[in-house]
C-alpha cells in the first residue's frame, strides 16, 4: 500500500474523452503544488489507457510542480458487470483511499443526424438548436451482453454499482464523488416505465436525467453515513472527440460557427472548449465547500460571450428520485447475488 501523506488520488471514468482528459489537466493545475497526485485512468483496453496517460503526462511536464504526478490505470467496462466487480476489487487491493471519483461515463448510441430538421432548428432558434437538439437520432432497443439497457448500464447503473463497492475507499479520507450530468437532462426524457432506457428514442438524455435523480436521492445519506461529499455537475456544450470524428470539414466548422453564434446570442452554456467544460467538475472536486455550495443544485460550466468562464448553478426537479434509487438498489441486490463467486484480477501485465 502506498503512503497517503500529502497525496491525492483521483479516478476518472471516460478518461480518454475530451472532458475526461481536461478534468485531469485542470486537476493538476488546481491542487496545491506540493501535493502528490495519482491519476487513475480507466479504459476498456490497455492501449487506450496508455494513450490517455501519455497525453496527461505530456501536460504535466509542461506544468511543473513540487509534488509529483504519477499514473495508474484500471481496465473496466461499465457495460460488463463482471468487469465492474473485478475493477472494484483490484482498486481496493491496491489503494487504501480514493479522494476523487469522477463519474464521467457518456456512452451514447448515435444513429445519424436528420440534416433537414437540423437546418430548420438551427435557423429558427440557434440557441435552442444547440442546447436542446431534436435532430440527433439515436438507436432504440440496444442492450448490453448483461441484457440491460446499454446506455443505462454504462452511464447510470454500472458507475452506481462500482461506487457501492468502493465506498470504503471514498470514506477513508472524506472523498468526493462528482456525477457528470448534462444540460439536456430534462424530466421529459425519462419514463418510469422504461428506466433501463430500452424503448426510448433519447437514451443518452434519459440516462443523464437518471443521474440527476440518483444524486438527489443519495447525497445526504452519503455525507451523513460515510463522510463522502457528492456533487452533480453538467459541462455545458463543447466539442467532443466522437462528434468531431463523424463530421467532415464543412460540417465541423459549420458546427463551430453555430456554437459561437449561440454564445453571441446569449447562451451561457456554449463552452466549445473541453478545458472550459471541465471547470465545474474540478471546481466541485477541489474548491466547493459543502457549507456554502449546496449539494442540492447542479453546478454548470458556463462562460460569457467573450469566453471567460464561471460556475452557474441550476435547480433540479427531484420528482421521482426515490423511485430511481429504489429500482437501482433492487438491481444491485440482484447482481450481488449473481456475482458473488465472480471475483478475478483483470490487470494485464
Amino acid at each position: 500500500m502506498s503512503s497517503t501523506l500529502n497525496r491525492k488520488i483521483a479516478l476518472i471514468t471516460g478518461t480518454n474523452s475530451n472532458l475526461g482528459l481536461n478534468i485531469a489537466y485542470r486537476l493538476i493545475e488546481s491542487l496545491p503544488s506540493d501535493t502528490r497526485i495519482t491519476i487513475i485512468v480507466t479504459s476498456r483496453t490497455l492501449p487506450r489507457a496508455r494513450e490517455s496517460i501519455d497525453l496527461i503526462n505530456d501536460f504535466a511536464k509542461k506544468h511543473p510542480r513540487e509534488g509529483i504526478v504519477d499514473f495508474d490505470y484500471l481496465l473496466i467496462d461499465f457495460t460488463d458487470m463482471v468487469s465492474i466487480l473485478n475493477g472494484s476489487y483490484e482498486l481496493s487491493q491496491k489503494y487504501v483511499k480514493l479522494d476523487y471519483f469522477f463519474a464521467n461515463s457518456a456512452q451514447g448510441v448515435a444513429a445519424d443526424i436528420n440534416w433537414l430538421q437540423a437546418t430548420k432548428e438551427l435557423c429558427l432558434n440557434p440557441v435552442k438548436g444547440v442546447t436542446d437538439p431534436g435532430y440527433k437520432m439515436q438507436k432504440v432497443g440496444v442492450k448490453s451482453k448483461d441484457n440491460m439497457g446499454f446506455v443505462f448500464q454504462c452511464n447510470v447503473f454500472g458507475p452506481y454499482y462500482f461506487i457501492q463497492k468502493i465506498k470504503p475507499l471514498l470514506s477513508k479520507d472524506h472523498g468526493r464523488i462528482i456525477w457528470v450530468s448534462s444540460i439536456m437532462s430534462e424530466p421529459r426524457h425519462l419514463s418510469f416505465d422504461d428506466l433501463q432506457l430500452v424503448n426510448t428514442t433519447v437514451p443518452y438524455e434519459g440516462s443523464k436525467r437518471s443521474i440527476d435523480l440518483l444524486h438527489m436521492a443519495t447525497y445526504e445519506k452519503l455525507q451523513k453515513d460515510h463522510g463522502i461529499t457528492q456533487y452533480l455537475i453538467q459541462p455545458g456544450i463543447f466539442t467532443s472527440f466522437s462528434a468531431s470524428g463523424s463530421l467532415n470539414f464543412f460540417t465541423y466548422y459549420g458546427m463551430l460557427f453555430i456554437f459561437y453564434l449561440a454564445r453571441y446570442l446569449g447562451s451561457p452554456w456554449i463552452n466549445i472548449s473541453g478545458y472550459t467544460a471541465a471547470n465545474a467538475p474540478v471546481y466541485a472536486a477541489v474548491l466547493a465547500n459543502p457549507t456554502f455550495d449546496k449539494q442540492s443544485t447542479k453546478f454548470g460550466s458556463a462562460c460569457y460571450t467573450d469566453g471567460h468562464e464561471y460556475i452557474k448553478n441550476q435547480e433540479v426537479d427531484t420528482a421521482g428520485a426515490t423511485d430511481v434509487l429504489k429500482y437501482l438498489d433492487q438491481l444491485k441486490d440482484e447482481w450481488d447475488e449473481k456475482l458473488k463467486d465472480q471475483i478475478t484480477n483483470s490487470r494485464q501485465k
